[in-house]
């Protein structure tokens, strides 16, 4: 709350480059989404890059760690008004520091838009984007909570069909809770889809505790095959890695603090598959149609779809094109032969 509610004002004021990576380029289809975003919301936001997954006409989509809305209002735009995106995020307008006074710019770091945190900044510009877009009535709402606790925020089972993250994972603590509860919220065939940072081994005490590691998403990074095993306990279907970028650090003193441990900005791709949904590899052939992908599905860094080729899956994917919203993309067939092997981001 104190990092990204007071110190940070905007994204110069990063000292690692771990939260404005983006490794994938970006489409005329979003390029012209962003422009209709308020500039404030753009720059009180401190995402890696953007976090869009294919195919989200109507989706209900569930941002974690929404922060000032960038994101949430860019979905907003391709859910389409029968569309719903949620935003919940920390850092609120009324937030408390030890000192007693609200959240505010220290004198280093002004900007010429005045002293608010990011739920504010998020819910303020509600009414903007509603009328920038043609809508008759909001697609959008945000919530102040936590992300380890979505019950709190009173947010039901199985109630979206999408749950993304950008850069904010390595905040909590307990990141076996926040995948627990995004689980839990997913309908079955449901993604989580979602960048985060990676360290290439667990990190020490020293790091870990280190404040502006931390406020710059590096102390929390969680060791990359560390999330393997907590996506198996959770029940998500092995980890898609999308995409992945190494972190450069900046700064001389925190480079002497991290040694020789190595971060990454990575993507990730998990699915609530449905019990029973495992039935073997298949070979499975991409009709095209999902806007911006129309001839090809860059689905992940094994698999990538191109309209009318038949394709060999293992049974994960089989099942995971089978059971989400991609289903009606794809003709999907039994067999096939055994296909590549899953990647670490490291």
């Amino acid at each position: 709350q104190d990092y990204y509610g007071k110190e940070l004002q905007k994204s110069e004021d990063l000292k690692t480059n771990a939260c404005i990576t983006s490794a994938r380029p970006i489409s005329k289809l979003v390029r012209d989404a962003l422009e209709r975003i308020h500039e404030e919301v753009v720059a009180r936001y401190y995402g890696c890059g953007l976090v869009i997954p294919e195919c989200l006409a109507s989706c209900r989509i569930l941002d974690l760690g929404s922060g000032s809305g960038r994101d949430c209002y860019l979905l907003s735009q391709l859910v389409g008004e029968q569309g719903h995106v949620t935003g919940i995020d920390m850092t609120e307008g009324q937030v408390r520091h030890g000192s007693g006074a609200p959240c505010h710019p220290s004198s280093s770091t002004l900007t010429s838009f005045p002293s608010s945190c990011q739920v504010e900044v998020a819910k303020k510009h509600i009414a903007y984007h509603m009328d920038k877009f043609g809508y008759r009535k909001p697609n959008v709402e945000f919530f102040h909570g936590y992300m380890e606790k979505l019950d709190d925020a009173g947010l039901a089972d199985e109630s979206y069909d999408i749950v993304i993250s950008n850069c904010v994972i390595n905040l909590a603590p307990d990141k076996r809770a926040v995948l627990q509860e995004a689980f839990r919220v997913l309908k079955p065939g449901g993604e989580m889809y979602f960048s985060d940072v990676y360290a290439s081994q667990r990190l020490n005490e020293t790091i870990r505790k280190h404040r502006v590691l931390w406020g710059e998403c590096l102390a929390g990074a969680l060791y990359w095959r560390d999330l393997y095993g907590i996506a198996e306990e959770v029940g998500f279907s092995p980890p898609c890695l999308v995409t992945a970028s190494p972190i450069t650090i900046g700064d001389k003193e925190l480079e002497g603090i991290v040694g020789d441990c190595r971060f990454v900005s990575a993507t990730y791709r998990l699915f609530k598959v449905p019990a029973g949904s495992r039935t073997g590899p298949g070979q499975v052939t991409y009709n095209g149609g999902i806007v911006g992908h129309e001839r090809e599905l860059v689905f992940d860094a094994n698999f990538t779809f191109k309209e009318g080729e038949v394709v060999n899956v293992d049974a994960e994917m089989a099942a995971i094109l089978q059971s989400s919203r991609f289903a009606e993309k794809f003709l999907i067939r039994p067999g096939g032969a055994k296909a590549a092997a899953p990647q670490g981001c490291c």
